[in-house]
């Protein structure tokens, strides 16, 4: 594909930026992909479908649409159904999934319930899902993070690439170069209709404080701070990325028959310690720890110490004596 720009109605400086951005980094939105949009209607999502709308002749793509309905306000399905129209004028195939009434009832459940419905979706079309995430999601979800008291991997906020489920799509953000003035600049220049989610506005949840009260106080103090922690987000990404394949290399030398070499990693530090078995947990199916028990639990399996046990979340259970690092599941009770 060369460097020729097509001449059609409604080409601009945006469709050209993501476009060289493209050709640059074709694993973003690699050719001839099957691409599932995840339309809300937000100017967001209505930037990104004009601009891949746009650019899939160059890029010989096929995309298909997708709208979540939270059920969450008495307007909700009226915006599915507005958009659903639009969409249809257009020819734009867009699919609606609804939720029950009460199926959602907080932001981490709704998020939750999005990726499910997302995940199923790629896989019934043979697609990777697309968001319409911007340097400005990154960065609310950063300090997000960093305040609950996360971890590098938390830190590592919206990967612009990263599996949706073990076995399904990946999910894909082409525009996290973007803040959110510019998706409404996008939507502006090219008369794009925008359906405004009135829970956006609610100070009921975190991340709405976080875009309204917070970062607008670090812009003006430090102009340009929500680009620089999204930039930030993207390098721990990377970071985090060779360290996983570091510690899978280490992990292949320190499994045993019944789990892992339990001297092997206490003759670790603690740090290299605490890595290694944040990735091994993960590996066998168990849920996230909280940083400070993932410190804990470094520390006690650090040579020298007592041999142990630790229960932790989603029915497991760690136990180490001896040589032997142990993970098994605890006996349900009935």
């Amino acid at each position: 594909m060369g460097e020729t720009h097509p001449s059609f109605l409604g080409w601009t400086s945006w469709h050209d930026r993501l476009h060289r951005r493209l050709l640059m980094q074709p694993q973003l939105l690699p050719q001839g992909s099957s691409l599932l949009l995840a339309v809300s209607g937000g100017q967001d999502s209505m930037a990104l479908l004009a601009l891949l709308h746009d650019l899939a002749p160059l890029h010989d793509w096929s995309l298909s649409l997708w709208h979540g309905d939270h059920s969450w306000h008495d307007g909700s399905s009226r915006i599915a159904a507005d958009l659903s129209n639009w969409c249809q004028q257009r020819k734009l195939p867009l699919q609606v999934d609804q939720a029950a009434p009460g199926q959602v009832p907080s932001e981490a459940k709704a998020r939750q319930w999005r990726y499910e419905q997302l995940a199923k979706r790629g896989r019934q079309a043979g697609a990777d899902v697309v968001t319409g995430h911007t340097a400005s999601d990154r960065a609310e979800t950063m300090l997000l993070q960093l305040a609950r008291g996360s971890d590098l991997a938390g830190l590592a906020a919206l990967p612009s690439i990263r599996p949706l489920s073990p076995e399904g799509p990946r999910l894909r953000r082409p525009l996290l170069y973007l803040q959110r003035h510019d998706t409404l600049q996008i939507c502006r220049e090219l008369a794009l209709p925008i359906w405004e989610d009135p829970s956006n506005q609610s100070p009921e949840f975190a991340r709405n404080r976080i875009r309204q009260e917070v970062l607008p106080v670090l812009e003006a103090l430090h102009p340009g701070s929500t680009q620089r922690m999204s930039d930030l987000a993207e390098r721990v990404s990377q970071v985090r990325d060779v360290q996983t394949e570091l510690s899978r290399m280490a992990l292949k030398l320190l499994q045993t028959p019944a789990g892992m070499d339990r001297r092997g990693l206490g003759a670790l530090s603690s740090a290299s310690r605490r890595l290694l078995l944040a990735q091994w947990l993960q590996q066998q199916g168990v849920p996230p720890l909280p940083a400070s028990q993932l410190d804990e639990l470094s520390g006690r399996l650090d040579n020298g110490a007592p041999g142990g046990a630790a229960d932790l979340a989603g029915g497991w259970q760690l136990s180490w004596k001896g040589a032997e690092l142990v993970l098994q599941q605890r006996a349900t009770e009935h």
